[in-house]
């Protein structure tokens, strides 16, 4: 039943001084550091039992996770942190937002891969004109570089440029790179082809998934953008730091009666600010809520997963 779910999620909450779960992480497949087998390593060891693996616009690394996760008895969610626009009531493409989108054992159906594939072919155009841009500005950085610091067949983003501009000389740090020339608005930004947010959440929802707001605390807009993206189905939003609940989020997530949700976000960049994996904690009611969003087996199989420790 419902009750006894809630009141064994609350049980397995924690594990020795470590969260269970753990609903938003990168991979080499983007713009991680960790291939997935290291990453699912690394959380096991953090004490994870149950990873949403939500790479930038692919889910390339959902496969080698899965099976990384059988020999630690850990469960994988698919999932993928798809790139948006807020698009305005007149119709302009606004700022940059990020959807996260978890799905069943199965993973999306064929419709959300081809606009995908799509996003991913305007990341390789991004980050030209972003190398282009930063020519026009005397700080050339090699294609090249920039293709390999995203690795073979990832399309590259932001922190491979930034990357690229480190090695060239031109700044000391990804963070100044950033700061300096590719922060949204920056002089070397450039967009891509990233979808409409509310198209994408009512994707989402017509491929079997479920839709969740990430970080929106770095939005410029946020109340229009939630409101915006709840008339489209969004299912959740991000409220959950390592520091604990933002209050202010929280209790906008609650005014839409949205699920209340929270991941490490992380990259494996070893900053001395990073969020490692297992350090975000989210109550059980609110992982119940979510598990109850997608397909009544997603409660079962996770359980039975935590039902082992």
């Amino acid at each position: 039943s419902d009750c006894l779910a809630l009141s064994c999620l609350e049980a397995w909450s924690r594990c020795d001084g470590a969260v269970l779960v753990d609903l938003h992480c990168h991979t080499t497949c983007s713009d991680g550091l960790l291939s997935p087998p290291a990453l699912v390593e690394r959380a096991h060891k953090r004490g994870v039992k149950v990873l949403a693996l939500t790479d930038h616009d692919t889910m390339a690394g959902v496969p080698a996770a899965i099976a990384a996760a059988r020999s630690y008895g850990m469960r994988i969610i698919p999932g993928v942190e798809i790139s948006c626009r807020y698009l305005s009531s007149s119709g302009e493409m606004g700022e940059l937002v990020h959807v996260l989108a978890y799905y069943g054992c199965c993973g999306p159906a064929q419709g959300l891969e081809e606009r995908l594939a799509h996003i991913r072919e305007g990341r390789y155009a991004r980050a030209r004109s972003m190398v282009d841009k930063l020519r026009d500005l005397k700080k050339p950085v090699r294609w090249e570089s920039v293709l390999e610091f995203a690795g073979d067949g990832v399309a590259p983003g932001r922190p491979h440029v930034a990357r690229a501009l480190v090695q060239a000389g031109h700044v000391s740090s990804v963070g100044e790179a950033f700061h300096k020339y590719l922060h949204d608005g920056g002089p070397a930004y450039s967009n891509g082809s990233e979808l409409p947010a509310g198209e994408a959440v009512e994707l989402i929802r017509e491929t079997g998934g479920i839709a969740v707001l990430a970080h929106p605390w770095s939005l410029k807009n946020p109340l229009d953008v939630v409101k915006q993206l709840k008339d489209a189905g969004l299912h959740g939003m991000e409220v959950y730091k390592s520091s604990g609940r933002d209050k202010a989020f929280a209790d906008l997530a609650d005014a839409y009666h949205l699920v209340k949700l929270g991941g490490s976000d992380f990259h494996g960049t070893g900053a001395a600010d990073e969020t490692d994996l297992g350090k975000v904690e989210v109550p059980a009611k609110a992982l119940h809520e979510f598990l109850r969003a997608g397909d009544p087996v997603w409660l079962d199989s996770v359980m039975s997963i935590l039902s082992s420790f």
